[in-house]
């Protein structure tokens, strides 16, 4: 309780003009901008997406019907099990990050009642590999789970359509999408933007902390090809678990 940190911002330095302001921010890359201008914390190597998180927010408007929709977890219990929903916007080929759930050490009911609330029931989820696994208690697996609570996980684990799904390969793709403006957050989703801005390399390596919604929407991203509109009947069938 002895320390504390405070941020100065350029609007903090009198000396500094408008201009001498724009001359600055124009020779610094741009995951350098808010650290440099603002005083946020840059980590690690840098930011894993070095852009500034305004250019993806948007507001929050009324998901056209005919728009096709998907969603993704990442499964966890010490660290958080996250979940996030996408809409796409395939006239564009445009994704926008519309809900988002991150809790830890609740149970696969209570996760599968608190994301089933969005209300779209049927809409195919991606999963990662690890939803293989067999739980201890029972020995399902833990994918099956939570297929057994009403939620439409695809058949297989997140891959691009070559079968590939390496971690590299699902970043540079949501980067690709976030640097060319089809790729859009919610501006409300706070836990997102949280992620968003700690989300960082070390020396190089990505590390692996507080990303669980950066995650999810990683394994929806790459599985957009099963997205489908609420409405449509070519939706996979739920597999049901009977007890």
């Amino acid at each position: 309780m002895s320390k504390y940190v405070v941020m100065a911002t350029w609007d903090d330095a009198p000396h500094l003009s408008d201009e001498d302001k724009a001359d600055l921010l124009a020779g610094i890359p741009e995951y350098q901008r808010d650290a440099r201008s603002k005083g946020v914390p840059q980590l690690g190597s840098g930011a894993i997406f070095p852009i500034p998180e305004e250019d993806i927010k948007c507001a929050p408007f009324a998901i056209p019907s005919y728009w096709a929709l998907i969603g993704g977890m990442d499964f966890g219990w010490d660290h958080p099990f996250a979940a996030a929903m996408l809409a796409h916007d395939r006239d564009t080929d445009t994704l926008y990050v519309t809900h988002t759930y991150r809790k830890s050490q609740a149970t696969p009911l209570i996760h599968a009642e608190s994301i089933r609330q969005w209300g779209f029931e049927g809409m195919p989820w991606a999963w990662p590999h690890d939803g293989q696994q067999h739980s201890k208690n029972d020995g399902m697996q833990l994918a099956q789970i939570y297929r057994g609570h009403r939620l439409n996980l695809l058949l297989d684990f997140a891959r691009f359509e070559d079968g590939s799904y390496g971690l590299e390969a699902g970043i540079m793709l949501m980067l690709e999408y976030m640097l060319s403006g089809r790729f859009k957050v919610f501006s409300h989703l706070s836990e997102f933007f949280e992620e968003f801005r700690m989300y960082h390399r070390d020396e190089g390596v990505i590390v692996k902390e507080r990303e669980d919604l950066i995650s999810a929407v990683r394994y929806a991203v790459m599985c957009r090809r099963y997205a489908e509109p609420p409405q449509s009947r070519n939706l996979p069938k739920m597999a049901v678990m009977r007890y």
